[in-house]
């Protein structure tokens, strides 16, 4: 992730990042991705902080470009709209259910197709 622009904006104690991220031979970063990006590119900050918007990904192109809001403290954090609050609590702490939940499902599925498959394929 390159920085482009760094804008400190006290009034709301917040920096803003213009950024741009080449991805060639890879897909779009996730949001999480571009969150941890953020944080390590801006000293001091806390990833439960900072939200990622605006983000576009050119057609044909593998770059992405967007603006991280890194904010000083949660009082200040707090005019961010709910739903964008809401998407970057889910995107942070999405991955350790996933994982928990990735295995269950596939061990049912595989059993009960061959069964299906024996019965049709019969005279």
């Amino acid at each position: 992730m390159e920085v482009i622009e760094r804008r400190e904006n006290p009034m709301l104690d917040r920096v803003e990042l213009r950024f741009r991220w080449d991805h060639p031979n890879s897909p779009t970063p996730s949001l999480t991705q571009m969150v941890e990006a953020a944080t390590k590119a801006e000293p001091g900050s806390k990833k439960n902080l900072v939200f990622v918007k605006n983000v576009n990904t050119r057609f044909g192109m593998a770059r992405t470009s967007g603006i991280a809001l890194v904010y000083g403290s949660e009082e200040s954090a707090s005019i961010e709209q709910s739903y964008v609050i809401e998407r970057h609590k889910s995107a942070t702490n999405s991955e350790p259910k996933v994982a928990a939940e990735s295995p269950e499902p596939p061990a049912a599925a595989p059993e009960e197709a061959p069964e299906i498959d024996g019965e049709g394929g019969g005279e």
